[in-house]
């Protein structure tokens, strides 16, 4: 199977895992790669994500590192199993890395919960507003990397569309919702097209008003995608140099516990709605 120059986060991400199932059963990599029959240095390739794994060979360590988590298992093999293209690889070599593995991240989640403190989430925004988001970064990009960006935003929209539509929960800062990207007239449609995509089945978005004070988390935006299992899950965090993304337990733990505090303290979908449509009239 070919090397990999840039493998994905979930080509990593399953590298990873298999690593970890091998040391906690107590395994040496001598050992993993005589039962492939393969020499250590590509099973260190494997495992770091530079090298693929095939479901067989997902099965088969496994099975001799006496995993007997079958829906875990099951998952590994789907993500060893992945062979269709997905449409965010027409963007490779054109944008950074880190924006596809966003869009593959929601791609393959069963649920995605995001908590923003500064604009309106990614999934929700409007083509003129999220311009308006990318124009706004420093070193300034060019106007074509802006459309590049945009484009790409607009297209992971996708996951509302298809047959089985991504389960989404936004917590959303009331700050966020008052700060002006593009100017009054675009945040008014934002917030339009952020109250009327809350109605859909699938999506809920939930204020946190600015009464509640402080928040944990405070400033962080927060993507967390939920995995075929608990182990599985991910998070995903902006900084000025792009995408972060993060899969400890400890890590895990401290954001479901953060959402968790969101989901609380947040106002209810509807009153939320109905503060989205205040907020939009005083603009």
């Amino acid at each position: 199977m070919a090397t990999r120059t840039t493998p994905t986060e979930r080509q990593k991400r399953l590298g990873a895992e298999l690593r970890k199932m091998r040391l906690a059963a107590g395994s040496t990599t001598e050992y993993a790669a005589g039962l492939l029959g393969i020499d250590r240095t590509r099973l260190s390739n494997m495992e770091s994500g530079i090298r693929p794994f095939s479901p067989e060979r997902v099965r088969t360590l496994a099975c001799n590192y006496a995993c007997t988590d079958k829906g875990y298992v099951k998952a590994l093999v789907a993500m060893a199993d992945g062979k269709e293209r997905g449409w965010w690889e027409r963007h490779r070599g054109t944008l950074p890395s880190g924006l596809l593995d966003i869009a593959e991240l929601e791609w393959h989640a069963t649920r995605v919960r995001t908590a923003q403190v500064m604009h309106a989430p990614g999934l929700l925004q409007t083509e003129e507003y999220a311009r308006a988001v990318f124009a706004a970064v420093l070193p300034p990009l060019t106007r074509l990397e802006v459309e590049l960006r945009v484009a790409h935003r607009m297209e992971r929209q996708q996951v509302f569309e298809r047959p089985d539509p991504l389960p989404y929960i936004a917590y959303v800062h009331e700050a966020a919702l008052r700060m002006p990207y593009g100017g009054a007239e675009a945040t008014r449609q934002q917030l339009g097209h952020l109250g009327a995509q809350s109605e859909r089945e699938n999506i809920e978005v939930r204020v946190i008003p600015t009464s509640k004070g402080g928040f944990p988390g405070a400033g962080h935006a927060v993507l967390f995608a939920d995995g075929a299992v608990p182990r599985l899950d991910t998070v995903q965090l902006d900084s000025a140099h792009g995408p972060e993304f993060t899969h400890a337990e400890a890590q895990l733990t401290k954001y479901r516990a953060h959402l968790d505090w969101m989901d609380v303290a947040a106002m209810t979908p509807a009153a939320s709605r109905d503060l989205i449509q205040q907020i939009a009239h005083e603009l």
